[in-house]
Order: structure tokens, then sequence, then C-alpha cells
């Protein structure tokens, strides 16, 4: 490991959801505009190895990294943040972290010893945060503990942090993000839930050097000595974090709150020069000042928490600053969308995304759903088994297959239009054995998607079992929905549009994960242009819809 190496560990504390991920961005964020190399990695207590068997409702989003790691939504946010790309080293759970010491002394790698969680488990949970600084590519690595501290399953992991405190003195610095509610009836922040979190941090042998704030009202100078005091850190190092209108407002917050410089000063790190926000800033006046609107239906199966769709809903954030307006999303549940209320649902949408997911649930709206916007050439953009409910649409309403439908919802199909890839029917197991991670796919010259990447070979990443049945392509082709994607290497088909429609394209992948802040993702910019020539055709008289 390299000795230059500084690590940044930032809990929790008081109640979950306080936006560690958010703040450890934000953080990240500064130091790079400073010149500083940098990367995040999140440390989830879970026992699950990966995130890729939980139900969205409970996780959000899974995540999924160029190496094909299924990893959790924090990473989309770092990413998006930094334009660095992860992997797998970046997400690390208690599963992964008892599955390798379990492997180890299966292998008698132990030498006899007994097992225990001090020291093996945490010494394997210090190797996997070391892991990023091997190679001496980053300078800081910033590191997430999740959960709240105070919960059982976050023990093993405040140990390997304290130890780490202890063996790199110089080198590592803890951020304590918390909560100062507001108690309406006393009218005055409370201060007290804070002093309890530290406590029990300090209980646990590790003394947090900066404290983030969570709080709905300002911090005065009393108010920050007070929680210095209590808490044993200088005053400069209690760092207010108000509520943000947006996430992409953090960063310039935490600058003005001078978090990256007291950092730099307690790593004893040069602060370098000053952060250069120049284009973020640029982006936060073009996403708050749009010059038109766009509406814009997001269907899908788990819409009641959207962080299921965490990256779609980002990726349209940034494709509606690339092109001057605000993306006003609809969440439209499928299981909701029926053939008597499409039109009153979608009429109005000037673009329609049909979501990703699995399973049966939802898919017949989901299909209702791509034959309106594909009769009334409203664009429609379908990722992974979006694409597969218009393959299957297609064939059902265009080529007259009535029982046409995917293996995976009807294993008994006469017409499978999607089935299961190759090399999956030989798997058993169902976590992490899906096509994951990033796949080369060749476009078809002058197709749509072509002229949206100004590119005929691009990588995207996967998360999908089945996939097109190529031997329905020529049918397909001869009745106007053509293929214009295809992995070189099997001929799987990743990308379909159709011929006559304004902008029809379905694809395989999933592009939402590669759209950053810096570059704003070329398929999601092309698809809000479209949409914006749909407003202007919803409402001739007022193309731009000028927003007061």
């Amino acid at each position: 490991m390299s000795n230059s190496t500084k690590f940044i560990f930032v809990t929790g504390g008081v109640t979950s959801s306080l936006g560690k991920g958010i703040i450890s961005a934000s953080l990240a964020k500064l130091l790079q505009a400073r010149g500083y190399s940098v990367t995040i990695q999140k440390l989830d207590p879970y026992i699950n190895i990966d995130p890729g068997t939980l139900n969205p409702y409970e996780h959000g989003e899974c995540f999924v990294t160029d190496d094909g790691a299924e990893t959790d939504l924090d990473l989309g946010h770092y990413e998006r943040f930094l334009n660095v790309p992860t992997s797998q080293a970046n997400n690390v759970t208690t599963g992964r972290i008892y599955q390798s010491v379990i492997e180890k002394e299966r292998r008698g790698d132990y030498l006899g010893k007994t097992v225990q969680v001090i020291p093996h488990i945490t010494d394997e949970i210090k190797n996997r945060i070391q892991i990023l600084a091997k190679n001496g590519d980053f300078e800081i690595i910033i590191t997430e503990i999740g959960g709240t501290v105070g919960d059982i399953e976050s023990l093993p992991y405040i140990e390997a942090v304290r130890q780490m405190m202890w063996e790199f003195e110089d080198d590592c610095i803890v951020i304590h993000l918390t909560l100062i509610p507001y108690l309406s009836a006393a009218g005055e922040l409370k201060t007290k839930p804070t002093q309890h979190s530290v406590k029990q941090l300090l209980e646990l042998g590790v003394q947090p050097d900066i404290l983030c704030c969570r709080t709905e009202h300002a911090l005065d100078i009393n108010l920050r000595k007070k929680i210095a005091k209590f808490c044993n850190v200088n005053i400069n190092a209690v760092i207010e974090s108000r509520d943000a209108e947006s996430i992409y407002d953090v960063p310039l917050l935490m600058q003005k709150e001078e978090l990256d410089k007291v950092v730099l000063e307690k790593l004893n790190l040069l602060t370098r020069s000053l952060p250069n926000l120049d284009k973020w800033t640029h982006f936060l006046e073009m996403l708050k000042n749009p010059k038109s609107e766009v509406n814009v239906a997001i269907v899908g199966k788990y819409v009641e928490l959207k962080d299921s769709y965490k990256s779609i809903a980002e990726s349209l954030i940034h494709a509606g600053v690339e092109n001057e307006c605000k993306v006003q999303v609809h969440w439209i549940h499928s299981e909701k969308i029926y053939n008597e209320n499409v039109e009153k649902l979608l009429l109005q949408m000037d673009g329609v995304i049909v979501a990703p997911g699995f399973g049966s649930r939802g898919i017949s709206g989901k299909i209702e759903a791509i034959r309106f916007v594909r009769e009334n050439n409203i664009p429609f953009l379908g990722i992974c088994l979006g694409m597969q409910c218009a393959v299957i649409e297609y064939a059902r309403n265009v080529l007259h297959y009535a029982e046409a439908n995917s293996h995976e919802i009807d294993a008994k199909t006469k017409h499978p239009v999607i089935s299961l890839m190759e090399n999956q029917k030989v798997v058993s197991g169902k976590g992490g054995t899906m096509r994951l991670g990033a796949y080369q796919c060749k476009l078809k010259p002058k197709s749509k998607i072509a002229k949206a990447y100004h590119s005929e070979v691009i990588s995207e990443r996967h998360r999908h079992r089945y996939e097109y049945n190529s031997d329905y392509l020529e049918e397909f082709e001869k009745n106007g929905m053509i293929a214009t994607g295809f992995n070189p290497e099997t001929n799987l088909v990743e990308v379909v549009e159709l011929e006559n429609h304004p902008w029809f394209v379905g694809v395989q992948f999933h592009p939402e994960y590669k759209s950053t802040v810096d570059n704003p993702h070329p398929l999601f910019v092309a698809f809000i242009h479209a949409c914006k020539i749909m407003a202007s055709k919803n409402s001739p008289s007022n193309s731009e819809k000028i927003l007061q």
C-alpha cells in the first residue's frame, strides 16, 4: 500500500437515510476539484453477498459496474459526481467478508487457529478497505460505513475503523453524519441526539474528527460551540448540512462550509488550488433555469419507491440540462395501466420510458403502454425488460402472434420471441449469475441509436438472463422492427428500432448506469431531444413552453 494514501471514514448516527452517500460524493467532488485523485467505497452491513438478490422495495436500485459487480445505489452517486467508474472493490458487504473468511478457513489458511470476529473478520474488513490503495492510484479513499452507529451488524466495521485509526494515525479521519432535529413545539434545534450518537462512537473507541449535522434550520454560532464542546471536536469541524433543493447543490453547500478545507487540514495535506467548480455551477444554473419543459412517463412496477429507478431519474435530469429543458417525470405503475385508461394516462406525455425489472407482475401494463406509444408516435425508450416488452408487443399486435411471450413469463409459449440465453440454461444459482457488466455493441450506421452516440461501436453495462430470439429476426425486420445493435462476438441483438416512428428505441443494456453530470448519456440526451420535438407538436402555439 502506498504510504501517501489517506483514508476518510464516513459514519452515520441518530437515524438512517441522512445522506451519507451524497455527503461522501460531495466531499470527493470538492477534493477532486482541488486536484486530488479520490475514490469512494461503500461497506454494507447486510449478509447478502451483494444487493443483486434484494427486493428493490427494500434496497432501491441495484447499480452495476463495468466489471460486473452488483452494488449499492450509492455507487451510482459516486460515479455521477466524480465521473470516474467504480468496481467490485468499491462495494463490500458483510456477506462477502464472511464468505471470504470461511473460504480461507476451509483452505487451512489460518493454520489451525480459532477463527473469530476479532482479528479475522476485522482484518478482512481492513484488507478490503485498503485494496483500492494498493496500486497507489488514489491519494484519498473515502469509505462510507452503511447503517447507523449502534446497530449490531455494523460493530465489526466500527472496530476495523478503530484499528485503522490506531495503525495509520496520521492518515485517517472520521466524519460522523448526524441529525440535529427541530422541535416545532419548543421552537428550537436539539443537540442531544447528536451527543448520544457521538457517545456511542466513543464507547466503541472512535472519536470523530468532523461532525456533519443534517438540519432543517441554520446552526448559529452558539449551537455550534455547544456541539463542539460536548462532542470534543473543533468548532470549525462542526459542519452544517442543510436540506437542499437538489442533491447537486450539496457540493457547493459543503464548499461554503469549508468541509474540504477542514478535511485537508486534518489529514495534513496541502490545500492546493481552490476547487474549480465552474462546470458544476453552470450545470446547476441550467438545471434551475430551464427554457422549456417536457413531460416524460416512467412506466414500472416499483414506482412507489423511486430509488428503484434512481439512475434513470438522474439520467433524465442530466439529459434535461443538456437540452435546456426541465424533465417533468410522471411515475406510472405498470399494474394500473389497461386498455381502457392508457389514453388518459399517456396521451399528454411527450415521451415514455418503460423501465427494467424481472418477473411477470405488471408486464401486461407495460405492453399496453408500448402499444399506445407505438400507434401514437410518442417517443419511446425501452430499457432491458422494457425492450423485451416492445418485442413481445410487436410480435402480438403486428406479426399477429397472439401467444408471443418471453420464456421468463411463459415457459410454454408457442412463440418465445424472448428466450433464455444459452449460457444461462446451466445456471442454478441466483446471485451474481446473470449476464453482468460492460459488453461491446456494434451499431448499424445511420440508425437512430448510432446518430445518438455519434459512434458505431459502444460499450454498455448489462444485467439480464433473457435475450431477443434471433430465430424471429427476419420476420421482425420484414415488418418494420429493425435490429440496429449487435454484440460483435455472439451476434446477440442489443437494440431494436421502428422504421416508421419518430423515435422508438429499445435497448437490452442499461444506459442509465453511465450518465454523469460531466457526461450526460447520449441516448437519454437524444430521447429528451425527441420529447422536445413532441412537446412542440403538442403545444404548437407555445413550442418552448417558457417557464415563469
